[in-house]
């Protein structure tokens, strides 16, 4: 077997977090590296030889806790002296329309080399792009049409009109955004083609999946099928001889809800408009939904149930009622398996019974299991519980004289010493819990002039705070204590980059 994906965790908070981490992963294989999404703190998080010598950067989507740091890096790639290639960005075609769109007020002008013009930069110029994921057979371009006119129009590969009873563009009253609407051959429906069709259809897309390759057998897929968020997203499969991994990005996740999408049949709503001038117009101006007469196709609805087969997947959670993210209440109708899945993007403070990832923790993943490496070991998470409390990182095992109460109430977890609730939530058992430094385990400190400190050589200590100042005392890791496999296991491979301190 080989010595697996490690992937480290650069950022996993939500977008509102006081932490302010936001998302990002660099992933080893074979002696190569490369970044999934730069919403985190790129240059405080890794040295910057590390970001000279990686290998790509795949975006997901255009959200700012997703790319934030996108602009930094492309200005960092084309000013340090010792870089002589331009950022390669790997990322699906609209993604990159969408972020060359948001970055171009940062990277399309700069000074010239002896300062003394304002010069105009093209993006080919910083960045190298590569598509993943396939092209679109058709979409809507603005043409010029003389006389000062410019008209737009859906072209098909070939750069020829196609005609309004099979593609429309709706103009947004709200936004005056451009999105096509689009007659669906086998439905005989008005759908909007980036929602309805997977990249597997050859309706709206191009055969070719523009995967991406690297050495040593791993491979990176596009995935839209179960990716639902608003904006355009991708997830990320990645797989080698022995491993595939799910990068799910930002989604809803809901079985029930996909159903609904691809089963619900909607009518139409015209106004004043009659069936004629509706066939018969190129351009429509309104909400396009008032025109939309299905969500998603049964192709992507069957392919979407299917995409976390077999997989370890790193999926985004939310806490309750989000509209574009995964309710952790709400998991259980996911269809995700628990010990294969790590969750992330997940809030300041939330407690699970499902792995929770953290920032600076390090993941190996080998064959249908992972594991987080502590040094030079890998460690099973073998947990019943994780925590996070805003910055800090606890994990609980079951005790029957636990020191700590677990509670479920509205599917949501919560830990308390208290053995009488008063607000209608659920004891479900007790636990020990122990405050993760480092991928170590050590006993929560409940005293209020007690903490923990990592030194510069790595040890821990327990400081407690007196009148007279404080004292330390050097604390022992439990993580092989309490862990249901009593020692770590030996990791194949030590040349990971050690987290900066």
């Amino acid at each position: 077997m080989s010595d697996g994906i490690t992937i480290r965790i650069l950022g996993d908070f939500g977008p509102f977090s006081r932490i302010g981490k936001s998302i990002g992963y660099q992933v080893f294989y074979a002696g190569q590296s490369f970044l999934i999404d730069c919403g985190s703190p790129l240059f405080h998080e890794i040295s910057g030889h590390e970001l000279k010598m990686m290998d790509g950067l795949f975006i997901t989507h255009c959200h700012d806790d997703h790319k934030r740091w996108f602009t930094d890096l492309a200005l960092f790639y084309r000013y340090a002296r010792d870089i002589k290639k331009r950022l390669l960005l790997i990322t699906a075609e609209d993604i990159h329309t969408e972020l060359m769109k948001a970055s171009s007020p940062a990277l399309d002008r700069s000074l010239s080399p002896d300062s003394k013009m304002v010069i105009d930069i093209p993006a080919d110029d910083y960045i190298q792009h590569r598509m993943l994921g396939p092209r679109a057979k058709y979409r809507i371009v603005k043409q010029y049409e003389g006389d000062g006119k410019t008209g737009m129009h859906v072209l098909d590969s070939a750069g020829r009109s196609v005609e309004p009873d099979k593609a429309k563009i709706v103009v947004s009253r709200q936004t005056g955004r451009l999105r096509m609407l689009f007659k669906d051959p086998d439905y005989g429906e008005w759908i909007e083609p980036e929602s309805f069709y997977p990249f597997s259809s050859t309706t709206f897309y191009e055969a070719d999946r523009n995967s991406f390759q690297y050495a040593g057998g791993l491979t990176v897929d596009a995935v839209k099928a179960p990716v639902w968020h608003g904006v355009p997203a991708i997830g990320l499969g990645i797989t080698t001889p022995h491993e595939k991994v799910f990068f799910s990005s930002d989604t809803i996740h809901n079985q029930n809800l996909w159903k609904a999408l691809h089963t619900e049949k909607r009518s139409q709503r015209l106004g004043s408009m009659s069936r004629t001038e509706f066939e018969s117009s190129a351009v429509l101006m309104g909400d396009i939904n008032d025109y939309i007469e299905r969500g998603w196709s049964e192709e992507r609805y069957r392919e979407a149930v299917r995409a976390f087969e077999d997989a370890i997947v790193i999926h985004d959670v939310a806490m309750c009622d989000s509209v574009v993210h995964t309710d952790y209440e709400r998991l259980d109708e996911t269809g995700l398996a628990r010990e294969r899945t790590l969750l992330t993007h997940s809030p300041d403070r939330i407690t699970s019974e499902w792995v929770l990832c953290d920032v600076g923790k390090t993941i190996r993943i080998k064959g249908m299991e992972f594991y987080e490496v502590v040094g030079e070991h890998i460690c099973p998470m073998d947990a019943d519980i994780y925590m996070k409390d805003v910055g800090k990182y606890f994990v609980g095992y079951k005790r029957n004289n636990g020191r700590y109460r677990v509670y479920e109430k509205d599917g949501l977890l919560s830990v308390s010493r208290d053995a009488i609730r008063d607000d209608g939530a659920e004891f479900l058992y007790m636990v020990d819990l122990y405050e993760d430094i480092s991928g170590r385990y050590f006993p929560k400190v409940e005293e209020s002039e007690a903490q923990y400190l990592q030194r510069p050589d790595g040890k821990v200590e327990r400081i407690e705070f007196t009148g007279d100042g404080c004292r330390g005392k050097e604390v022992e890791d439990h993580r092989g204590r309490v862990s249901r496999k009593p020692l770590p296991v030996l990791s194949d491979s030590t040349d990971i980059p050690k987290p900066r301190a």
